[in-house]
């Protein structure tokens, strides 16, 4: 069974002006991945909204297991 992704899998610290420290937690293993971003527009889609969509949040998924 696969399990979708949601806001909760992400840990997001503030790493400087306009940089964002972002780790992904997997739910099914609790793997984790981390990758420095400085992708405003993506943060903005996932952390600082209400209900981030589905495609936002994979793309976060994407870029913090490329590094």
């Amino acid at each position: 069974m696969r399990t979708k992704t949601t806001i909760y899998d992400f840990d997001f610290t503030f790493a400087g002006h306009g940089r964002y420290k972002v780790i992904y937690t997997s739910p099914a293993t609790g793997k984790s991945w981390t990758a420095f971003t400085n992708d405003m527009p993506l943060i903005d889609a996932t952390k600082n909204s209400d209900s981030p969509k589905r495609c936002d949040l994979e793309e976060l998924k994407r870029v913090c297991k490329r590094g």
